[in-house]
């Protein structure tokens, strides 16, 4: 989904206005019959993407799945590729990395990591929603040593901490 660059979101209170992102994608050859990724519902975090070639995972089988897509993401915005819950819950299909993450410089064919963690061998068909992508804005801290850090509550309890009574 494309949102022309003049479009304005005034939805965030006070009178503010914020110009939408742009994410451009360039369908391959191979491709150009399946349709750009897109939300489920007008709420939809998730923009849907699609297998662009027919796949059968074996029990406990990985497997890189083209989408015949490339995409273009405007700088400090990345694209979390996270998995579809119905392939989860049907059939155990995850994807190892999740969230999997692609960064605005990248411009090679965006495929997914898929894995059947289920006890059947699954055939996804080609055109099938295989996972989604949600865009987020991102910071670049400068990063740098310290000989000391400043105390908190928690302190140095680490992993669980906070559970504690």
């Amino acid at each position: 989904m494309t949102v022309p660059r003049d479009r304005k979101d005034e939805s965030t209170g006070g009178g503010a206005q914020e110009l939408h992102p742009r994410v451009r994608f360039r369908r391959l050859p191979s491709s150009r019959d399946l349709p750009l990724p897109e939300r489920a519902t007008p709420h939809a975090a998730g923009y849907d993407v699609r297998a662009a070639e027919e796949v059968t995972l074996a029990p406990g089988e990985i497997r890189l799945v083209s989408t015949g897509l490339v995409m273009e993401l405007p700088e400090a915005l990345e694209c979390q590729v996270r998995p579809r819950s119905g392939l989860a819950l049907k059939h155990g299909v995850t994807l190892p990395n999740s969230p999997g993450t692609i960064d605005p410089d990248y411009r090679g064919e965006l495929r997914i990591i898929l894995q059947n963690l289920g006890q059947e061998a699954v055939t996804l068909a080609r055109g099938e929603r295989i996972a989604q992508l949600v865009f987020a804005r991102f910071e670049t801290p400068e990063v740098e040593e310290a000989d000391s850090l400043s105390d908190t509550g928690r302190g140095s309890g680490g992993f669980g901490s906070t559970g504690r009574a």
